[in-house]
């Protein structure tokens, strides 16, 4: 059973890049974000295993997202990766 994965950063070829290593590490992107609203919304609605989550980001920044994320999902892993 392969780890279902949300990437969220604002920049698509980052997560174009991210998801294509991921995914020959046999992980399964199951979305992708590029704000902090967005995020909230996928995670709510796709329920992934982890979150590999952008700190600077339009609408609402990583850690408030992770923030909000954490509080409704106690149970999903979120990690920061940021510049």
């Amino acid at each position: 059973m392969s780890i279902r994965v949300l990437l969220v950063d604002d920049h698509p070829l980052f997560r174009e890049g991210l998801a294509t290593l991921l995914q020959a590490r046999g992980m399964e992107i199951v979305g992708e974000a590029s704000n902090g609203v967005e995020a909230l919304n996928q995670a709510r609605a796709l329920k992934p295993a982890l979150i590999l989550m952008d700190v600077n980001m339009p609408q609402m920044n990583g850690l408030e997202a992770t923030r909000l994320i954490k509080t409704e999902m106690p149970e999903t892993k979120i990690i920061i990766l940021t510049v």
